[in-house]
């Protein structure tokens, strides 16, 4: 096939009329194409750096070539070239990207678990990647493979997590008509501590200016009606925690983190070592918060429940905390809303006989509880809590050495 007939489907197909092909199957259609058609462009661009015929050009590198001649990004092309430059050895995750059931972002998540330490440990488990990555959602895909990276180079990156804490910045500095402009860089658990509270202020605010406009306009309002945008919410929640911290007494206790330990329950030798909101951390990150923090464990029992151990303060709302733990986002297919902004809904509604259990319970961020409550017709696919994790350890440790 030469690729002007390649131009004259593509013009068809770009002619065709705007309801055809934009139903469901057709979208999951086209998008695999289009991962098909990035291995290919991939595949086809790594035979043509080797082939040296862009040199005569004098550009400096393939990569300055391309973008010059197809006038795209060179960030961009760096990275289509990185790619292709990897594919062959990553033979399995090639085929997979190729026949489209995999994208480039799925790739270049291998390409950073290919490294010197791990590449003997990447070669003996690419069909085991390769599969999870056809599975999984992305971001589960993600988690898994922090997971398999702890467990190939655990030195590596508790070196690396060092080197991401010592990044950490703040910088706020003033202009000369007193505005101040400033960025900040932080580390997993310091930047989740910051994140969540800023947002938990930011929601009152939300909630502060949605009751004043509902009383104004006599309706529910609009995100465009109300008199803050969520970035200025967020500056003067930012300033109210300022003012909150200048005002505490200065014997006062401040609220200790809590930092969930979860534990296989049978071997209590799987890892899963992560935040509330999903975040994959090393266990020696944690170690400088153990002082300051109340701890709690959480132990997976076979069945899927989660039972929840005592603190070292009073803890309520163990069923609620059990199902956080246990879903770890809103369980609709098509969202990840951390547990901080769900509800806990009932599987088997109240009204008809259902239990307040862990096993009747399911997270649900708020759009898609109202969704349900208000029995609008639309695909109710629930997933299954995450149990790919559970007993990672175990098998990570059960498979064959390398070359061996």
């Amino acid at each position: 096939m030469k690729l002007c007939q390649f131009d004259d489907l593509l013009e068809e197909l770009a002619n065709s009329d705007d309801a055809e092909f934009s139903d469901r199957k057709s979208i999951v259609h086209l998008e695999r194409l289009r991962s098909r058609l990035d291995a290919l462009c991939a595949k086809k661009l790594h035979a043509f750096e080797l082939s040296e015929s862009w040199v005569t050009s004098g550009a400096k590198s393939v990569k300055r070539w391309v973008s010059k001649e197809t006038r795209g990004s060179a960030k961009e092309v760096g990275r289509q070239v990185n790619r292709s430059r990897d594919l062959p050895e990553m033979p399995l995750f090639a085929v997979a990207w190729a026949d489209g059931s995999i994208t480039s972002d799925h790739i270049d998540v291998a390409r950073r678990l290919r490294r010197p330490a791990t590449e003997e440990f990447f070669e003996r488990d690419e069909a085991m990647l390769v599969n999870e990555a056809r599975r999984l959602t992305f971001r589960q895909f993600e988690r898994f493979c922090k997971y398999w990276d702890q467990h190939a180079d655990p030195d590596g990156v508790e070196e690396s997590a060092l080197e991401r804490e010592a990044r950490r910045d703040v910088s706020l500095s003033q202009s000369w008509d007193g505005m101040y402009f400033g960025k900040m860089t932080m580390d997993p658990l310091g930047g989740t501590a910051f994140y969540d509270e800023l947002a938990r202020l930011e929601r009152e605010l939300y909630l502060e200016d949605w009751t004043k406009a509902n009383e104004e306009l006599g309706r529910d309002p609009l995100g465009c009606e109300l008199t803050r945008t969520s970035n200025q919410r967020r500056h003067d929640a930012l300033v109210r925690m300022a003012i909150r911290s200048a005002t505490a007494p200065a014997d006062g206790k401040p609220p200790a983190p809590l930092i969930s330990v979860l534990v296989d329950y049978e071997t209590f030798r799987g890892r899963i070592c992560e935040l509330a909101n999903g975040t994959v951390v090393t266990p020696g990150s944690l170690l400088p918060w153990l002082e300051s923090s109340d701890i709690e464990r959480a132990v997976f029992t076979p069945g899927g429940r989660v039972e929840v151990g005592i603190k070292s303060r009073l803890f309520s709302g163990a069923t609620r905390r059990a199902i956080e733990i246990r879903d770890r986002e809103c369980q609709h297919d098509y969202c990840e809303e951390v547990p901080s902004r769900c509800q806990v809904d009932h599987k088997v509604e109240y009204s008809k006989g259902g239990l307040t259990t862990q096993e009747n319970g399911r997270l649900l961020c708020g759009f898609h509880n109202r969704l349900r409550n208000r029995h609008i017709e639309c695909d109710d696919a629930v997933t299954e809590p995450d149990e790919y994790i559970d007993d990672f350890g175990d098998w990570f440790n059960q498979r064959p050495p390398p070359n061996g």
